[in-house]
């Protein structure tokens, strides 16, 4: 999934940039609200965390111009206020939820994960195709009923041609969501990361649930292949 952070304190957004990115998640940053605003509307995010407080434009106005816009993007608004009126004025003007600082990593990672799948109903709370099952809450991937240890990015790799199932994805827009958009190394790591999954989700089974698409790029068979 990939997050954008529009966050004026530097340390808590490379804080939560970091546990972010641990977990297998691609994150963009921006330190104001105009920033953030550009950002939101020139990119695809799949949640936006969003800062009251914040230098430039402020949160409030950051999520009402993106809802004027018609961009639906999850926002989670993030603030040190615990007044019951700035939360009801973050959800009036469109945010989709509400967390007051101090927070616990894990209950911001909980309620990213919630504001997904409620945002978009193609994003069930477990992916699967066939018998190829991938939870990301738990962060477990199993092939029938056989466990399977990935490491984040493979993982990462894995979930985003999962919600992209029976699509042919191209090598940059895997390149964009698993990893950066300012990726800047060798291109054919989408190769090495692909031929990492195939050896451990299809190879050991039988299957081959992920193709090449020549010249175009790679589709995950809806069926688990």
């Amino acid at each position: 999934m990939r997050v954008l952070i529009i966050e004026d304190e530097h340390r808590l957004a490379q804080a939560i940039a970091s546990g972010l990115a641990a977990d297998g998640f691609t994150v963009d940053t921006a330190p104001d609200g105009q920033d953030g605003l550009w950002k939101a509307t020139e990119q695809v995010y799949d949640v936006i965390v969003l800062d009251i407080m914040l230098p430039k434009m402020n949160g409030y106005d950051v999520v009402k111009r993106l809802r004027a816009a018609q961009l639906w993007t999850p926002v989670l608004m993030l603030t040190a206020k615990d007044g019951e009126y700035d939360e009801a004025d973050a959800l009036d003007l469109g945010a989709d939820d509400y967390l007051t600082k101090p927070f616990s990593y894990v209950v911001l990672l909980a309620h990213l994960r919630a504001l997904v799948r409620r945002g978009a109903p193609v994003r069930p709370v477990i992916l699967s195709a066939g018998d190829l099952v991938l939870d990301p809450a738990t962060r477990r991937c199993a092939r029938a009923d056989h466990e399977i240890s990935l490491t984040p990015r493979e993982f990462a790799l894995l979930e985003y041609l999962l919600r992209r199932r029976n699509e042919v994805v191209s090598k940059s827009d895997m390149l964009a969501n698993v990893w950066d958009e300012f990726y800047e190394g060798d291109p054919n790591i989408v190769e090495v990361y692909i031929g990492y999954l195939r050896r451990k989700i299809d190879a050991p089974f039988g299957r081959s649930s992920i193709q090449t698409v020549r010249g175009a790029g790679y589709r995950l068979n809806g069926d688990g292949g």
